[in-house]
């Protein structure tokens, strides 16, 4: 049979019959590579289903037939919604070096301490490269295999002979299909080869983990319909220069899509951190210019962050705006406002903002946060120990409300903190339960906030 050549799309996987410069369906340039389409001599997909479907009323569908797998991880098992669920497709996506491997053999242990039969297929790496990683994280358990092998057939062929509950794929851009003329990492290979195990995992019930390369800019290597076909994504993130990683749902079929689970590298692997606020405020120095303490959210969850900043005098025409773990624009949008407001000369000043812990927060509720910590630095006094700040400023100088805050208020309880700055619209309707422990001040505008913390 004659082969079709398409122009497939790096970035967004569009296909078209001719070459043009800029993508028409994403608008970058230079990203259409020569791809070969498939030859339908044989039927496309090797994964076939153990049952045919048919369909059934709503009323005749058992939501309880959605098993679930709870491991020894418990961050893990929250993240996912209370366990894995049985024949889902999991993608974990994170930088080079960040730890997805550890990660996935950890999973992979976990698994295989609860009787599931795990396949763990190391293309990147051999087998005995992988079994020293286990070797050196403790991981020797009699239901984990490893196979080192990047052709799907012999994967497939492998899968059948084994029968695993769980199978690890490590990574998809580098197992290919021999029938498919294009290089593995290409734009359809990695669409065929998700494809085929989503039919492997929805047709046989085999929990399936597909680990993904990222982009320079951040974003899961490949076409997007490697996001749109998968149950769940992970974004695996942290600096590797610190100890701390968050893994991150960006999409959840079957929990909540905005949960995270934060973990600690160590020589044994990662290890889970129940209580973030302990851990990311221990090497805290109180009475110190320049720090607040700010309760951010993700998910259910409510953890106290430290917000670090340096304001000096500038030598040269054009100061410095640096940030670290925080939003660039953002944080030229507060150094405008306590410019314009309050009537800090900071045109004359670099500017220097992190997060400590080296983790990466973009929520709005911080923004009070930034913008005390930048002023305490600017006026060379320190905020108050024992007091929290947060809300949302606006472009006139005014705090906007923030979400969940009794989940906030609680975590600043527990931790020990008794005054809080926040603004006014968040102060209704709290249980006097809550305000009893932790004295609130509510504010309404930017510089309210500096003449409270800054008498």
């Amino acid at each position: 049979m004659k082969t079709k050549v398409l122009w497939a799309c790096r970035d967004c996987g569009h296909s078209q019959p001719k070459w043009s410069g800029s993508c028409p369906q994403c608008q970058n340039w230079n990203t259409l590579v020569e791809e070969a389409s498939i030859e339908e001599a044989k039927p496309r997909f090797e994964s076939k289903k153990v049952k045919s479907s048919r369909p059934l009323r709503i009323r005749e569908v058992d939501p309880k037939e959605c098993r679930r797998l709870r491991t020894e991880m418990g961050e893990l098992d929250r993240l996912f919604g209370g366990g894995m669920v049985v024949g889902s497709l999991i993608l974990i996506g994170g930088e080079p070096g960040v730890g997805k491997s550890t990660l996935m053999l950890q999973i992979a242990n976990a698994m295989a301490k609860i009787n599931q039969t795990v396949l763990y297929v190391c293309g990147e790496e051999s087998a005995e490269q992988t079994s020293l990683r286990a070797l050196r994280l403790g991981i020797d358990h009699a239901n984990l295999f490893l196979l080192s092998e990047t052709n799907y057939s012999s994967i497939l062929e492998q899968i059948d002979h084994l029968k695993p509950d769980a199978v690890i794929v490590d990574s998809v851009q580098i197992v290919y299909k021999s029938e498919l003329s294009s290089s593995p990492g290409s734009v359809v290979q990695v669409k065929e080869i998700a494809m085929e195990f989503m039919h492997l995992a929805k047709g046989r019930g085999i929990t399936t983990f597909l680990i993904g390369h990222v982009t320079k800019s951040g974003e899961l290597a490949g076409p997007r319909v490697l996001e749109h076909l998968v149950d769940t994504v992970l974004e695996f993130e942290g600096d590797r220069q610190h100890g701390f990683r968050m893994l991150r749902a960006m999409k959840n079929r079957f929990g909540p899509t905005d949960e995270i689970a934060i973990f600690q590298m160590k020589e044994t692997g990662l290890a889970e951190v129940p209580n973030p606020s302990q851990v990311f405020l221990q090497e805290r120095m109180k009475e110190t210019p320049g720090s607040a303490i700010v309760p951010g959210l993700e998910g259910a969850r409510s953890f106290l962050l430290e917000i670090q900043a340096l304001v000096s005098k500038t030598s040269f025409s054009t100061p410095s705006r640096r940030s670290t773990g925080l939003d660039q624009n953002r944080l030229a949008l507060l150094l405008a406002v306590l410019d314009k407001r309050v009537g800090f000369q900071l045109h004359h000043c670099d500017v220097f903002v992190a997060l400590a812990g080296g983790l990466k927060i973009v929520e709005p509720a911080i923004d009070l946060g930034i913008a005390m910590a930048i002023s305490s630095s600017f006026m060379n006094r320190p905020v108050p120990a024992d007091t929290i700040v947060l809300g949302e400023i606006g472009l006139g100088g005014g705090l906007r409300g923030v979400s969940r805050i009794e989940a906030r208020l609680k975590e600043a309880v527990h931790m020990g903190f008794k005054r809080c700055i926040l603004p006014k619209s968040n102060c209704k309707g709290l249980s006097s339960s809550l305000t009893e422990k932790i004295r609130l001040v509510p504010i309404e505008m930017v510089e309210e906030a500096i003449r409270e913390l800054f008498p």
